[in-house]
């Protein structure tokens, strides 16, 4: 049976390793410790931690400072927080001078369900991309979070990390090769390529299974790291299977799918479709029951796919 945990997790775990590890790591929080797992590190190394309150920008401006003096600061909150209250901050404190400040960005998505829309960040892998310096990674569950966490340690520059509450499988095995720009191919297939990122990359693999059924033959591709973008990935699928549908929790304007669109439209241009939230605002709900009402699910991927392959040629 498949491990089932948050990404959050991942994370958490990741940043008691480092704090063994490496003695500059050092841990802010804003007022959501626990629930960003910050309290594991904090409970062993209480003297690397610091808790701002719900200061998000004090929090950021901090992160900057500890940056400048040889650190290397997590900033940990809500991702809608720390995208929206901080934003400011981060493109001029940390992305304009280029400094080596990991932000964790929670609960990012529909799926932290009853918190409803002013919790939900639907947004934030958007406003992140667009800021020069800044990478920007999704992981799909909890083991590549916690790589992922480890290598945005020893990473040079800003790096935003998106994490989730609800807890999903375990899907990767990487076997020590995880690399931050590099997709992960999680099956092979022919008639059209799934592009998932975060917990979407499990429903594009059960989307695969669905469309098998139907004598459908698709690759899935997890785009864990959305920004640097593994174009030579993208582009061999396009150039192979020409076709592509994208997969995320999180707004279509200016996320992942508009990322790859971005890179087919200069490279190598194929039909394609994506599949997240179109333009509005999530709702209050159970996670699951949100993500069937917004057709972020496996049947939904499903859907998309067979519509883009009446239109391949």
């Amino acid at each position: 049976m498949a491990v089932i945990k948050p990404t959050r997790d991942g994370f958490g775990e990741a940043l008691v390793e480092l704090g063994k590890s490496n003695k500059d790591v050092v841990v802010l929080s804003a007022d959501l410790t626990a629930s960003v797992r910050a309290n594991w590190f904090r409970d062993k190394y209480p003297e690397r931690f610091f808790d701002f309150g719900v200061a998000e920008q004090d929090m950021i401006s901090t992160a900057a400072g500890f940056a400048l003096s040889g650190k290397v600061p997590f900033a940990c909150t809500f991702g809608v927080f720390a995208s929206g209250r901080a934003w400011d901050q981060i493109r001029l404190s940390v992305c304009y001078m280029n400094l080596n400040v990991k932000i964790a960005g929670s609960h990012g998505g529909i799926s932290v369900g009853p918190d409803g829309a002013s919790h939900q960040a639907l947004e934030e892998i958007t406003l992140m991309r667009v800021l020069p310096n800044m990478t920007v990674i999704v992981p799909c569950d909890s083991e590549e979070a916690r790589l992922a966490t480890l290598a945005a340690a020893s990473h040079p520059g800003p790096v935003y990390l998106r994490l989730g509450r609800e807890p999903s499988p375990v899907i990767t095995d990487y076997k020590d090769t995880y690399k931050i720009g590099k997709a992960l191919r999680m099956a092979d297939g022919s008639d059209l390529t799934i592009i998932g990122t975060g917990i979407m990359v499990h429903e594009a693999l059960k989307a695969r299974d669905d469309l098998k059924k139907q004598g459908v033959s698709a690759r899935v591709v997890n785009l864990h790291t959305v920004k640097p973008i593994d174009k030579e990935e993208i582009i061999k699928a396009a150039k192979e299977t020409r076709a592509i549908v994208t997969a995320e929790e999180h707004t279509v304007a200016g996320g992942m799918g508009s990322a790859v669109a971005e890179v087919l439209a200069e490279n190598y241009p194929v039909p394609m479709r994506i599949v997240g939230m179109k333009d509005r605002f999530g709702e209050s709900g159970e996670a699951l029951e949100l993500m069937k009402y917004f057709g972020l699910t496996a049947e939904g991927i499903v859907k998309a796919a067979l519509e883009l392959l009446k239109t391949k040629k």
